[in-house]
């Protein structure tokens, strides 16, 4: 069985600010403005972040008065985790066998 994570998902995740946000937002729901706060980014930078994990599948809005609050979608998380513990398992099995393509 040959595995494959999300390439798309796995750019998004490899910037920084986004796995910052990302992690802000594991503990709770944030606006911009604490996010701003948290990160210390400017906002129109914040908000092409955030539009780009929205993209992603990572992050959902939730509209609360004049404010938008972001949440993480852990099931996003989770696909990601399990597609890394299926190659890990790979692997594991791999090395077990001592399993080399023959040149």
């Amino acid at each position: 069985m040959v595995m494959s994570v999300d390439s798309d998902v796995m750019r998004v995740l490899g910037d920084p600010l986004r796995m910052r946000i990302i992690t802000l937002l594991a503990r709770e729901a944030l606006c911009t403005t604490h996010l701003v706060e948290e990160t210390g980014a400017k906002q129109t930078n914040l908000s092409n972040h955030l539009k780009t994990l929205r993209d992603a599948g990572l992050v959902e809005t939730e509209p609360c008065g004049r404010f938008t609050y972001y949440k993480l979608r852990p099931e996003a998380l989770e696909a990601v985790a399990a597609e890394f513990a299926g190659l890990a398992a790979a692997a594991r099995e791999a090395a077990e066998q001592d399993r080399k393509r023959s040149c």
